[in-house]
């Protein structure tokens, strides 16, 4: 029973020893594997950034196309209205005279 109380500790000791070492191993493989990650997404956020300029002017092109369809939808809307209501009016004067 003395050479388990004397050996155990010493095993347990060597164990926590390997696991400090794969630990520390695992911790700097992690830290280089961050710092290629954060290259990576630095590269890709520089090649954005240069796409944006394109992106901004077709945002600017798509607003006026739109505005401009707006305008057209919105005076043949009016034109449609007017055309219903001089109809309708009509039909109503013709009733009153009816009756």
């Amino acid at each position: 029973m003395n050479f388990w109380l004397e050996f155990l500790p010493i095993v347990i000791y060597i164990l926590l020893i390997i696991i400090l070492i794969i630990g520390i191993i695992l911790g700097v493989k992690v830290v280089n594997l961050l710092n290629k990650v954060d290259k990576v997404v630095e590269d890709v956020n520089d090649k954005i950034q240069t796409l944006n300029g394109f992106f901004h002017i077709i945002d600017y092109t798509t607003d006026k196309i739109s505005m401009a369809t707006d305008k057209v939808i919105g005076k043949i809307t009016s034109l449609f209205n007017k055309l219903l209501f001089k109809r309708k009016k009509k039909n109503i004067e013709r009733d009153e005279e009816n009756e």
